[in-house]
């Protein structure tokens, strides 16, 4: 382990020792957890994605508050097929500005569907107006009729080809053990911060033939603006050897603004009793699949489990 990864490692353990453990909920109005939500929402998350199961870890480095069998969760032999730069021409950053003033980014990818954007989505102008879209004028049937013949105007020049003889021409890729495709794969874990009071993510990776990844390679996986700024390597508390972490020092300001529009979106839907006077939004148990909808966004090809369906917008309320 290098000297900054120990080093780091020193000062996050003071910071945490330093800090006084929470007692009192504030899962809703400031977006963190106590030890005992974290570990409710822990027991949540293996219920139902039985991928992620608990670990005691390093009895030395237990923490007294936490269960002994409860350290931290984990997610073995996760798959990411695909490098992020591949996918990043077709992410569309959203910036959630946060109360100091920085922005927090957050990625969401536009699946390429066979719709045009422009049929997805409104256009806006410099100014911000929604341009209206002119509608395409209707094809006559004779303007039909002479595309179609375009379309397939071309084929008599394969009719003499012998076309069964040029499929077996092609090459075939090699694929060993009976046709599975190997690809990296990343053991993903979560620890509590509880200096920052939230979970924080580890995630260790292996090459397409089991070895070690490096942090560089490990960064191949991660969105270039969080690479080496918010995703940087460490020593994880229980596992040996470097591991990418997400650093937690905005995760409590971006789950705030998630459940705060989670709640907004229950209060509309006419969850409650209907008098107006209380505020209804998701529980401590669903907490972690909220998070993890959110670290997808930096490491979009790293794919994990969190099957519940969780709409989680970064978008900040306009006051």
């Amino acid at each position: 382990m290098s000297s900054d990864m120990t080093a780091m490692g020193y000062l996050r353990a003071a910071r945490e020792w330093a800090m006084p453990t929470l007692k009192e909920s504030a899962f809703l109005s400031k977006g963190v957890l106590t030890p005992q939500e974290f570990v409710r929402a822990g027991d949540e998350l293996v219920f139902r994605c039985p991928t992620w199961q608990w670990e005691s870890g390093d009895s030395k480095q237990a923490k007294s508050y936490l269960p002994p069998d409860k350290q931290y969760l984990i997610t073995r032999n996760v798959p990411c097929r695909d490098r992020v730069s591949t996918m990043e021409q077709m992410l569309d950053m959203q910036a959630a500005d946060g109360d100091d003033g920085e922005d927090w980014l957050v990625s969401h990818i536009i699946q390429q569907g066979e719709k045009n954007l422009e049929d997805e989505f409104d256009i806006l102008d410099e100014t911000g107006e929604v341009v209206e879209k002119t509608p395409e004028p209707e094809k006559t049937a004779a303007e039909e009729h002479a595309e179609e013949a375009d379309e397939y105007a071309d084929m008599a020049d394969y009719e003499d080809d012998n076309v069964l003889k040029d499929d077996a021409a092609v090459v075939q890729p090699e694929l060993e053990n009976d046709n599975l495709v190997r690809v990296r794969t990343y053991d993903l874990s979560i620890t509590y911060d509880k200096y920052y009071q939230t979970p924080r993510v580890w995630m260790v990776g292996r090459s397409t033939e089991g070895q070690p990844l490096s942090g560089k390679e490990m960064m191949e996986d991660v969105i270039t603006d969080y690479a080496n700024k918010t995703v940087t390597i460490e020593g994880h508390p229980h596992v040996s050897g470097p591991h990418a972490s997400i650093h937690p020092c905005q995760h409590a300001k971006v789950m705030k603004t998630i459940v705060k529009n989670l709640t907004r979106k229950s209060n509309k839907a006419g969850d409650g009793d209907g008098d107006g006077d209380e505020t209804f939004g998701p529980s401590v148990e669903m907490y972690l699949f909220i998070f993890l909808k959110f670290v997808s966004s930096m490491i979009p090809t790293i794919n994990y489990d969190f099957t519940m369906d969780v709409q989680a917008s970064t978008q900040q309320e306009s006051k």
